[in-house]
Parts: structure tokens; C-alpha cells; sequence
């Protein structure tokens, strides 16, 4: 347990706060590309507790600035696009995607006033279907070389979902490898040739044994975590019969981010953005290392769980999660249906908008919790005393050379566990049709 104002230091973002100002120095998910494929590319965005908006100008450029007009206030989401820009309509008055005001159509003829007007503007990057902001100081760093930015567009879909949590529940979610042996234990296994695009429906690594079964049947896994260079790789082992191991490779990636395995082709990459200090979205990027991802199907999957424009799930509190006591009788661990995306958000979200902290009990196997919330009150530390430098990946040599992570799922000898994921994530790469190679 920990006491109200440390839960508060690590949890609230908005600016000003010292987690939000770790969290403004590293490139956060704002929108999906797929956001902007409509007619009129605007997109209000509210990220880190500031009200912004998303536009693509007419030489096919993006920029994100402040939602409101520095004038009067007024929605900019309702502005006109037009003139490589976006005009407020209340007044006309005009700015181009880095914020400056170039046009003031109502003030007299002449007036220079224009110019010193300019609405708070962001950096934008577009990767691999998703757009990124970079909220910080100074420039922007350098993108890691990450495979789900590496692999071509062809090989990554990207999709999002809205928790209405705070963003560090639900990180910590991504981190605790126990957890999948209940929350998301299948009482019975399905057919894993036929759940393409779903997570936990693969067997395990080169057995005909479904994962689901790994799960159920091995609950208690040894759980060890290392520092990295990204953040913390965390490696569970689950000792199975006949002399054999479960090694399931997962990761933290500082600050927001998790890499897992979801299946022997593909991995996800998923990002837990704040919108403010009570909701946040999480932004997955699905990266395949064999077959290009047929995106019309996992699109098609993910929306029959989430309305639009706002990609809010549509089992949520008001209507308990879909909970079915028979299912949880004879299916599912929860009785929430068989996608894992909503069993992880009723664990979230039933801790309450911020959980309080001062009444739990960790155990030991949430040591990659316990690790993540120190390196996290390590990099307050180090920006408050100064020392950008010692915040992960900020301070690597090269930030752009981190490759990786290695993110799978390996049987092997109980004996022979340590080389076990190496040697299947090396097997894949050398066999991946774009250049995996590390």
C-alpha cells in the first residue's frame, strides 16, 4: 500500500504534474489515421488533459494545436478547413498547422496584430496508422526501432479503445503475467485454426497444446524482470509436466507502453494514453512476422466490441460488462464473453476512475508493478533534480538503434529455458518477409 499523495504523483498527468511532465517527454498516440480518412480531416483530441485539435491541411500535412481559438475561446473543431489551414468561424480568424495566426479578416486593413497571435501547436508524426504527438520541451527524440515501426504498413493494423480509468491501472494490467491464468481462463478451449486476430487462441509455441490450456492448467508462473534499455523485459515461467517449460517474454516500454506476444505470428505493441487523470485510451498496434495482417477482418472483429467515432466499448459498467453467471459457469473465468479486451477493462475500471493504493496488497508476483512504479518515481526524481538524461531511452546513446523487443511465447526443456524464446524470436525473424533482423 502507499499513501494518497505518492498514488497522486504517479497517477496524475495533467500539466504542470510531475508524472505528466515525465510522460511530455516521450511521443504519445494521438488518433488513428484511420480518424482522418474521411471527407473533412478534423479530429478533436484530448491527450495529457489539454483540449486539442487534429487536422490534415491541404498539402496533406498534419497539425495539432489548441482546441480552442486564442480570440475568444471558440470549438476550432468546428473550423472551416480551408487556405492550408483552419479558420475559426466565429471571426475567421485563420491558423496554419504550427499554431500561427496568419489571417485576421475582421481587424483593419493593414494590422500586423495577426502576428502575434499563435494557438499552442505540437509536433505530429504519422507511423504505421497511428498519429503521434510529441507534448515536451525542446525537440522531439527519435523514434526506437521498434518492429511495429520497422515492419512495412502492410504488416500492422492499428485500432484503439477508450477505459474510463486512470492510465497507470490500466498499464499495470499489461504487466502482470499472473493474471492471464484467471481473468482470462477459458474453461473450455476452442479451435485455434479458427481464431485468427484474437489474443490467448494460438497454441503454445510449436505444440498442438492451445495456450488457453497452458494458462488454466499451470496458474502459478515464475515471474523474474531485467532492466533494459526501453524500460523491463518480464520473463514467466510456467514448469510444466513431463520436464517441460512455458516461457512466455513480455515487456514494459517506458512510459506508457507494453510489448506481449499474441500469437506465434503476430505481436501487440499497445500504448495507455492518458486523456486525462480518469480515462485513457489504449492504442495497439498488431505486428505480424509472417503473413501481411488482414486488416478488414481484425477491423471488423474490434468494431462489432466498439462504437464510433469515439471507439467506446459497448460492454461497460452500464450494462455490467455483458456479465452472464451461466457463462462463468461453464465458459469463461468472468462471464464477460470471450474477448479478453473487456475482461481486462472490468479489471481496471472496477478499481475505480483513480484506484486508491493505500488499500492494496501486492504479492510476488506483481514484482514487474512493483519495478514499474519505481522507475517511474525515478524519472520524476531525475526531471525534478534536473537530469533529463537518466530517464529510460531519453538517456541511450542512440535512441533510434533499440530494436526489438523480443515479445513470444517458447516450450523447451525445463533445463533449457533461458535460450528458449531467444532461439524461436531468432527462427521467426530469419524466416519474417521484411528485414527483422537485430
Amino acid at each position: 500500500m502507499i499513501s494518497h499523495e505518492l498514488n497522486d504523483l504517479i497517477t496524475r498527468i495533467g500539466p504542470g504534474t510531475p508524472a505528466g511532465a515525465v510522460l511530455r517527454r516521450y511521443w504519445q498516440p494521438a488518433a488513428l489515421s484511420d480518424e482522418l480518412a474521411g471527407e473533412r480531416p478534423v479530429v478533436p483530441v484530448t491527450l495529457l488533459g489539454e483540449k486539442l485539435v487534429l487536422f490534415r491541411d491541404d498539402e496533406g500535412q498534419l497539425g495539432l494545436i489548441q482546441r480552442h481559438c486564442p480570440h475568444r475561446g471558440a470549438d476550432l473543431c468546428y473550423g472551416r478547413l480551408e487556405d492550408n489551414g483552419l479558420r475559426c468561424p466565429f471571426h475567421g480568424w485563420h491558423f496554419n498547422r504550427d499554431g500561427q495566426c496568419v489571417e485576421q479578416p475582421g481587424e483593419p486593413e493593414g494590422s500586423r496584430m495577426h502576428e502575434q497571435i499563435k494557438a499552442r501547436a505540437y509536433p505530429v508524426a504519422e507511423r504505421n496508422g497511428i498519429v503521434w504527438a510529441y507534448m515536451g520541451p525542446g525537440e522531439p527524440p527519435a523514434f526506437p526501432n521498434f518492429d511495429c515501426f520497422r515492419a512495412p504498413e502492410s504488416h500492422v493494423f492499428a485500432f484503439k479503445g477508450l477505459w474510463e480509468c486512470n492510465w497507470l491501472q490500466a498499464l499495470e494490467v499489461g504487466i502482470d503475467p499472473a493474471h492471464a491464468s484467471f481473468l482470462h481462463r477459458f474453461l473450455q478451449d476452442e479451435n485455434p485454426d479458427e481464431q485468427y486476430g484474437k489474443q490467448f487462441r494460438d497454441r503454445a509455441a510449436d505444440t498442438n497444446i492451445p495456450i488457453t490450456q497452458v494458462l488454466r492448467d499451470y496458474p502459478r508462473p515464475e515471474i523474474s524482470v531485467e532492466d533494459t534499455a526501453y524500460g523491463l523485459k518480464l520473463t514467466a515461467l510456467r514448469h510444466m509436466d513431463g520436464g517441460l517449460t512455458h516461457v512466455r517474454v513480455t515487456n514494459q516500454i517506458f512510459p506508457v507502453a507494453i510489448s506481449i506476444p499474441m500469437s506465434r505470428e503476430m505481436i501487440i505493441t499497445q500504448w495507455h494514453v492518458p486523456i486525462d487523470d480518469e480515462n485513457c485510451y489504449w492504442y495497439a498496434m498488431f505486428t505480424s512476422f509472417d503473413k501481411p495482417v488482414d486488416k478488414d477482418l481484425m477491423r471488423a472483429q474490434r468494431l462489432q466490441e466498439h462504437t464510433l467515432p469515439d471507439y467506446a466499448p459497448r460492454k461497460n459498467r452500464a450494462n455490467n460488462y455483458g456479465y452472464d453467471p451461466k457463462e462463468q459457469g461453464t465458459q469463461t473465468y468472468t462471464g464477460m464473453g470471450m474477448d479478453i479486451n473487456v475482461h481486462d477493462q472490468w479489471a481496471v475500471e472496477s478499481l475505480g476512475r483513480i484506484q486508491d493504493r493505500t488499500d492494496e496488497h501486492l504479492g510476488k508476483t506483481d514484482i514487474g508493478i512493483i519495478r514499474y512504479r519505481r522507475m517511474l518515481r525515478a524519472a520524476i526524481k531525475a526531471l525534478q533534480d534536473g537530469d533529463e538524461a537518466a530517464l529510460p531511452m531519453l538517456g541511450a546513446t542512440n535512441v533510434a538503434a533499440i530494436q526489438g523487443p523480443l515479445s513470444n511465447d517458447a516450450v523447451t526443456d525445463t533445463t533449457d529455458w533461458q535460450s528458449a524464446s531467444q532461439s524461436a524470436d531468432a527462427r521467426r525473424r530469419a524466416a519474417c518477409p521484411w528485414d527483422a533482423t537485430v
